[in-house]
């Protein structure tokens, strides 16, 4: 146990504002070497490890550490979506099942670097700051600043999915049970309204017990599964296995069945690309260094393999519900969709949480306008409260797009998609130009030129021929975000913003 007056000290040093302060390392502890981790403060729960970890990197710890390893590896399960529509329409059955696994293959070496990443500097900042310190010296102001961007854009546009998935589920349950409603797009759009204030509300004044919610959650997700499957399996109509394994179809209007299929993957892309979203709650994990690489490695495992059972037990080109209504009355589809919105709506506050603290991260290094606002943290509540309001504010205004045209959300999937390659192609980049240039400073990473491949994929449309309704437009919208930060970086960024790595132990720009 550590001494009263280092206890005292450190709380003292640490609830001093962050521009006026950084976490030192502990006396007679150089940075890198392994501690003793019995200390820990109750007052904001961080332990030695995680002390030496902020101290390194020039953070004070200015957020409670209410997560524990086991609520850490739930808030990364339930925060993982799934989005079937376009994997369905553009390679059929098979495609989509077998798209999935190449993937998740892939990914796995993606997730195993960031793993290690967010193991080196467990930061809310993420990509962005391991773009600062692995990029070389010339470019890490750039270059982590037009990260930063790319990753406060991915997670905002990822954020707003959530309440439109829950939405819809809202929404068809009620044609179920009532034939005779008729949706419409403003009333979606009033559902992802409530949802984000209540969300809002849940992220700015109930944070101290969301861990035990996640890990409630963690609980009816696992069960939540095996109701579901156990009905598809026993009750709903099937496919033989040719089918499943082996049929390909081409119904978006591609020259090649093999232009149709590498179209239609950004399905299982999306399914596995927001394992490491853990990495953006560091600031609040205790023991951040070792329990962040294991809840986004065990989450990705945990969801890669319910997710291929899920494919191969609803190998039909139908919605659940529509499989669900095969198989049970009205009513137990009802109690079903209840198991399934509930669950997404729990990632939906995940999802929240996640994007806010990536957000307000990056607003407290100077990235973004308005920073001294968006990245204040309350005193009382120990939450960035700012920053959520501004993520819930951006949900909200991407919500009215849909009152117009419900395509935008497949547009808003891919723009999270797209956003969310950059930066992974630029931070594991970095670290393999560090590695050659210091491979003495690094320990040995994974990397993945599939990066690149599935990037490509993401801009382009469901089907062909294309019409303005049905166009990808992310690629204007990334084009036109991407133009914004650019200008933003000309007129005030470049005189405010220096980068993370300036407040590293023993930089020296070199």
């Amino acid at each position: 146990m550590a001494t009263s007056s280092f206890s005292d000290a450190g709380s003292h040093e640490l609830q001093k504002p962050y521009h006026e302060t950084t976490v030192s390392a502990l006396p007679n502890q150089h940075v890198g070497e392994e501690v003793d981790d019995d200390y820990h403060d109750f007052n904001r729960g961080y332990t030695r490890n995680d002390q030496v970890d902020m101290g390194r990197m020039g953070k004070a710890q200015e957020l409670r550490r209410n997560y524990r390893p086991l609520s850490a590896i739930a808030f990364t399960v339930i925060l993982q979506g799934t989005a079937t529509t376009q994997g369905l329409t553009d390679s059929g059955v098979a495609g989509l099942i077998w798209s999935f696994i190449w993937t998740f293959v892939g990914f796995s070496f993606v997730m195993a670097s960031l793993a290690e990443m967010a193991s080196m500097a467990p930061t809310s900042g993420g990509q962005y700051h391991w773009v600062s310190e692995f990029a070389p010296p010339r470019y890490q102001k750039i270059m982590s600043y037009f990260i930063g961007w790319m990753s406060t854009l991915s997670w905002q546009a990822g954020t707003a999915s959530g309440p439109f998935l829950v939405g819809n589920l809202i929404q068809s349950c009620a044609i179920v049970m009532y034939l005779s409603y008729s949706p419409t797009n403003y009333q979606g759009t009033l559902m992802v309204i409530a949802v984000t204030v209540i969300v809002w509300a849940l992220n700015v004044y109930g944070t101290k017990t969301m861990p035990l919610v996640q890990n409630i959650m963690l609980v009816v997700y696992v069960c939540g599964f095996l109701a579901i499957i156990i009905v598809l399996w026993v009750l709903a109509p099937r496919n033989s296995a040719k089918t499943t394994f082996t049929q390909f179809t081409n119904e978006g209007g591609w020259s090649t069945m093999g232009l149709s299929l590498m179209v239609g993957q950004i399905s299982a892309i999306y399914a596995c690309i927001c394992s490491n979203a853990a990495a953006y709650m560091s600031e609040e994990i205790k023991y951040a260094g070792m329990t962040v690489p294991r809840a986004i490695v065990s989450a990705y495992l945990l969801n890669g393999a319910l997710g291929l059972v899920f494919l191969i037990s609803n190998p039909t080109y139908y919605p659940h519900i529509w499989v669900f209504r095969q198989a049970v009355s009205s009513g137990s589809v009802a109690a079903l969709n209840v198991i399934l919105t509930v669950l997404i709506f729990a990632g939906t506050v995940s999802f929240n949480l996640s994007t806010s603290r990536q957000t307000w991260a990056f607003a407290r290094d100077h990235g973004l306008p308005f920073s001294a606002w968006i990245g204040h943290v309350s005193p009382i509540l120990q939450v960035p409260a700012n920053a959520v309001t501004v993520t819930s504010a951006i949900t909200i205004a991407l919500s009215l797009i849909n009152i117009s045209s419900d395509v935008a959300f497949n547009a808003i999937i891919s723009l999270n998609v797209v956003s969310l390659m950059i930066t992974h192609i630029f931070s594991i980049g970095c670290v393999l130009y560090r590695r050659s240039r210091h491979p003495e400073l690094l320990p040995k990473c994974q990397w993945s030129l599939g990066r690149l491949h599935a990037f490509f994929w993401c801009f382009w449309p469901n089907a062909t021929p294309v019409t303005a309704v049905d166009f990808n437009w992310a690629v204007v919208m990334f084009v036109g975000l991407a133009g914004i930060a650019a200008v933003d970086y000309v007129i005030r960024a470049r005189h405010v913003y220096k980068g993370p790595v300036v407040l590293v132990e023993g930089w020296k720009g070199e």
